[in-house]
């Protein structure tokens, strides 16, 4: 008899591993963070919302994606590890429960002109085999097809060694793909030397025009007391001979006014000391006129495809890799699905997916052929996303930083719907972000502030969207936020006429954009905004141009330094204590004897990651302990580097430490919206969005009468998009033209004019689909702009 056996009521105990489905942060410090402990659901969607400068940053990226990633370089060998930055733990005191994490940020990618679209992905190097497997006539292997690599042809006693046996060869070729003339970069440079010296004059009689060769200093006695050619002898009468010695001389020493020293050719000479520089880098007067004296022209022999002859001849079917890399690359994903080889079916499978996710993340209007460093931070963030949609992983913590940054309304529903499927596949997803579209599908919302620097830090909300909107938080009160359509619209004062604009993908444009007014250009990505507005209106006189790209300098650069601010700040130092000006700047005299004025000592531990620790001399203040003493308004310099600009306008601006000069400049800062930044605070730490408000503030100074800023919007919190529409109104009524490229519902219906490029992106976009005023567009609704508008006004 068997007895039967009951089900056991009890439910079965969860295994110990499924118990770990949070993300613990306890008392997280960085920067401004004030002992932030918070729980975030893995596998779900986490936007973390907050104004600019409340901590959102701090928190994900320099603390859970810095901590996961000092913990993956500490699993590599000590070898391994001395060839990789040096990671300090976050200041944080419990990190529990982190998976591997994959940044994708905004920063630019590399401005090396021989980096693409192609190159930065898988593409290029897929194209490039299946050219060198399919390509007729056969031109050699992939490295063939590659603009990066040249040929190279040897001769001599080559040995080459395989295991135990040894040939000697006589010869060693190398086929590469590079253009010999321009060297792969798909356009060449030369220098207009009417731009260097006048001919008509004589040496002595100031005939160079190069900045640091005016009459009586060293780089032109160089020339005037060489002996080579005759200092007074206008230039156009020089002979041959004189000519190139003047131009092309090889470099020689000499003895010139009695002093050994290196004469070469004017030519050599500039091209080694100016224009091999970062232009980014340089004075602006010295900048200007590399503009002016170096012209770049496509590549005569390449015709500007970077490739050789031998690359441009091999062809599949009548398309060379030259037309395929220059094609749009929706057109280039339709003619890949006509090639037919089952001896390459898996290649031509992977590449068919790759350009696909182009596609499906919405750049598919770009070519692989497209510089790298010509893509806004947008475009980058999306060319950094395709490499992660067709992976396998899971389990695997994303983090992004504005991904809907630099997109139409139109556009932004298709970032959802990736973000949702990176989530779907069992990924945990971490997003930064400030549009409310995006808040929308989060699954749990983490709210940072209240305020922006020292205001912030603090976690004010943590739930769902539901709860953050009656959660009563800065952001909750502005989710809803809509900007009404003006009743009336301003007059123009003038016209900007634009006629037959051709740049990318514009279609012999003909526009005018108003005057004396705020003018909004508007349109989905890649539809020839950027194109219209900086190919068209000429960057110089009257023309103040503000973008998001790199501010470049070292980690010494910070907003006091890059605005100018420093300077009346030591000079009122200097005159309250009686010193000289500079004992103030930790780049010269008064900057701390250990650490150079850096703040930080970088040690090298050989082959293990070097260190950077804090001073210990200074404590981090940079600067020699006797400069300390001296005081303006009861504050040292370093108290005074480490104050928000909030904090410095109140203080610059009455007592005894009120300096004018200095409270303008920060008076101009507040007004961009950037008060809580730090006086001292490097360079490198600030967003796109955060470096364009910079740069508006330091050229809000100019004489420009037309200024044209690129998505000013970018990294604002809703709340301060209404700061932002009153700066740019207080600019059009001090008499300023403000044209703005702009995806902001709100600044479009802010707008006085808006002209409306389209209807879509590359070869279907590049037309004027709108031109008339917000109201219009709404009523009219004959644009995706117009619709989308037109539901942001009503809802």
């Amino acid at each position: 008899m068997s007895i039967a056996t009951r089900p056991d009521p009890r439910p079965p105990v969860p295994h110990l591993a499924d118990s770990h489905d949070l993300i613990r942060v306890h008392g997280a410090r960085e920067n401004n963070l004030k002992d932030v402990s918070i729980e975030i659901p893995k596998r779900r969607l986490t936007v973390f919302t907050g104004v600019s400068g409340s901590g959102k940053s701090s928190l994900v990226f320099n603390t859970i994606a810095a901590e996961s990633q000092r913990l993956i370089n500490e699993t590599y060998s000590a070898f391994v590890q001395g060839f990789m930055p040096t990671l300090a733990r976050p200041e944080v005191d419990v990190l529990d429960g982190l998976t591997t994490v994959i940044t994708v940020d905004q920063q630019r990618m590399g401005a090396d002109p021989r980096s693409t679209v192609g190159t930065a992905t898988d593409a290029n190097a897929m194209l490039r085999i299946l050219f060198s497997r399919l390509g007729q006539p056969h031109i050699g292997p992939p490295s063939a097809y590659a603009f990066n690599v040249p040929s190279a042809r040897a001769s001599g006693a080559i040995t080459v060694e395989r295991g135990a046996k040894k040939t000697v060869k006589a010869t060693f070729n190398r086929t590469g793909g590079m253009c010999p003339r321009c060297e792969g970069r798909g356009a060449v440079s030369d220098i207009d030397l009417t731009q260097l010296y006048d001919d008509s004059k004589s040496l002595n009689e100031g005939a160079l025009t190069i900045p640091g060769y005016t009459a009586g200093g060293w780089n032109h006695r160089l020339y005037s007391e060489s002996g080579l050619v005759d200092p007074d002898k206008p230039i156009s009468k020089y002979t041959k001979k004189e000519r190139h010695d003047f131009l092309y001389h090889e470099a020689t020493r000499m003895k010139i006014a009695g002093i050994n020293m290196t004469y070469e050719g004017l030519i050599p000479r500039i091209q080694k000391s100016i224009l091999s520089k970062d232009t980014e880098a340089m004075q602006p007067h010295i900048r200007a006129f590399v503009e002016r004296a170096v012209t770049f022209a496509t590549c005569p022999e390449c015709e500007g495809t970077r490739l050789g002859e031998g690359a441009r001849s091999s062809k599949i079917g009548q398309v060379s890799i030259a037309d395929a890399c220059a094609m749009e690359i929706r057109d280039l994903a339709e003619w890949i699905r006509t090639v037919e080889e089952p001896s390459v079916a898996p290649l031509l499978a992977a590449l068919r997916q790759t350009l696909d996710s182009f596609v499906e993340i919405g750049l598919g209007y770009l070519s692989l052929d497209r510089p790298s460093g010509t893509l806004s931070g947008g475009e980058a963030q999306r060319v950094k996303m395709i490499r992660h949609l067709g992976s396998s992983l899971t389990d695997v913590t994303y983090v992004f930083d504005e991904p809907t940054s630099g997109l139409h309304p139109h556009d932004i529903q298709r970032m959802n719907s990736l973000l949702l499927r990176l989530r779907d596949k069992g990924n945990t997803v971490l997003v930064v972000e400030h549009k409310p579209e995006v808040i929308a599908i989060a699954d749990h919302v983490v709210d940072l502030g209240p305020g922006a620097g020292t205001a912030g830090g603090t976690v004010c909300f943590e739930g769902t969207v539901e709860g953050l909107r009656s959660g009563g938080t800065i952001t909750g009160r502005h989710l809803d936020d809509r900007a009404a359509l003006k009743e009336t619209v301003r007059t123009p004062t003038g016209t900007l006429r634009i006629r037959g604009a051709t740049a990318h993908n514009l279609r012999d444009v003909d526009v005018d954009i108003p005057l004396g007014v705020l003018c909004v250009v508007t349109g989905v990505a890649g539809s020839g905004k950027s194109s219209l507005v900086h190919g068209s209106i000429p960057a110089g006189e009257g023309v103040v141009s503000v973008d998001q790209s790199a501010i470049r300098g070292s980690r010494r650069s910070n907003p006091a330094t890059y605005t100018g601010l420093l300077d009346p700040i030591r000079k009122a130092f200097a005159k309250a204590n009686g010193v000289k000006p500079a004992l103030f700047s930790a780049n010269s005299e008064g900057a701390c004897p250990a650490c150079n004025g850096a703040g930080v000592i970088y040690t090298d531990l050989a082959m293990m990651a070097g260190v950077a620790t804090t001073c210990e001399d200074c404590e981090g203040k940079r600067f020699d302990a006797s400069v300390l003493d001296h005081l303006l308004g009861g504050r040292d310099i370093s108290e005074v580097l480490a104050m928000s600009v909030a904090e410095a306008e109140e203080f610059f601006g009455a007592g005894e430490a009120r300096t004018p000069a200095a409270h303008r400049v920060l008076t101009r800062l507040a007004d961009v919206g950037l008060g809580y930044l730090r006086l001292g605070q490097p360079l490198t730490t600030l967003s796109g969005g955060e470096r364009q408000r910079l740069k508006l503030a330091t050229h809000m100074a100019e004489k420009g009468g037309v200024y044209v800023l690129d998505e000013p919007t970018s990294g604002l919190h809703l709340a301060d998009v209404e700061q932002l529409l009153g700066l740019l109104d207080r600019l059009v009524d001090s008499g300023k033209s403000v044209i703005v490229v702009e995806h902001h519902q709100a600044v479009m219906a802010h707008a006085d004019w808006i002209i409306d490029l389209g209807p879509g992106a590359g070869h279907d976009g590049g037309r004027v689909v709108f031109e008339g005023t917000p109201a219009d567009l709404v009523a009219t609704r004959a644009t995706l702009t117009g619709e989308h508008l037109a539901a942001y006004v009503a809802g």
